[in-house]
Parts: C-alpha cells; structure tokens; sequence
C-alpha cells in the first residue's frame, strides 16, 4: 500500500471541525496535511457515511478523530482497510458507565491497521484500567495515556501533535 497521504480527522459530538483547528495547524507545521472531517449529530451509525464518503474522496488517507470522531473512524476502520487510526480521548463509556466499553469496542478486534490512541488519565469517558486492559483487542496499538488530563487532549497539545506526525511519518516508511 502506498504511504498515507494526509490525515482526515473527525470532531466529538459537541464540537465542529472548527474545533480540529489547533490539531490541524499544528500538524501542518510538521509537514503533515490534515483536513477536518464534518460529521452529523445524532449516533455513530448515522455519522458513518459522512466519514466513508470523506475517505472515499481521499483514498490512502489516515482516519481519526476527538470522541465521538475517533469512534466513528474507528468503525469504519473495521470495515474497510484504512492506513492507520488516530483516536484521541476514545469515548469508551459514559461517565460512570464503564458496562457499556463492551459494546464501543466489540468492533476494534476488527481493525487490522496500526492504532495511536491518546487518552487523559482522569477521562471520565475512559476509565484508564479499563482502556489499558481493552486496548488488547487492537492487534496493532500504541497507547500514550497522560496523567492529570481529562477529555481532550488542549493541556498536552503539543505532544499529541508532535506523537500523531511522528505515527504518520513511521506509516510513510
């Protein structure tokens, strides 16, 4: 397969793309070509088209996203052969409702292609033991977690972006 040739990334369920703006920027600094993915509100079922379609118009793209982005490429990494998968602060439960990481994740034994997941520590949506021991279902992960971060990944920015060109240029090789 040829190297990826840009990122496409998705925003969390309360966010626009216009929120994906520091990431993309930051990226672009490092040479990376990163462009936001707009997805419709409402379940990740119906947002899957949205990014399918977005891949399609970038064939060798890496997928991704924040939240409820990154669940919806990782889906859809499930489902089609993508380069990689970028998933920032995975949205593996509700707070509080930890049962319900069985279901957000039954499909990731599916994804073949490498995975950079980064996660807070004190994410209330991803309980940091149980991400550790579900990542196992990802055959080829890298987790980075950071102590003291919650949902989002603005207080380490810096090294997210710096660790997601590092991912993108290992996948060039």
């Amino acid at each position: 397969m040829p190297a990826p040739t840009q990122i496409l990334l998705a925003p969390g369920a309360s966010g626009g793309v216009e929120r994906l703006g520091p990431i993309i920027r930051g990226l672009a600094g490092r040479d990376v070509t990163a462009r936001g993915v707009a997805l419709p509100r409402g379940s990740a079922e119906r947002a899957l088209p949205a990014y399918r379609t977005a891949l399609n118009a970038t064939p060798n793209a890496v997928i991704g996203g924040h939240s409820f982005g990154g669940r919806v490429a990782s889906m859809l990494a499930a489902e089609v052969p993508v380069r990689g998968l970028v998933l920032l602060s995975y949205p593996l439960h509700l707070p509080g409702r930890t049962a319900m990481s069985e279901e957000r994740t039954a499909h990731w034994s599916q994804i073949e292609c490498p995975v950079l997941l980064l996660s807070g520590e004190r994410d209330p949506r991803a309980d940091i033991v149980l991400l550790r021991r579900t990542i196992r279902r990802l055959p080829h992960a890298e987790l980075v977690t950071y102590p003291e971060v919650g949902h989002g990944i603005g207080p380490v920015l810096d090294d997210a972006i710096e660790r997601i060109a590092a991912f993108m240029r290992e996948l060039a090789r």
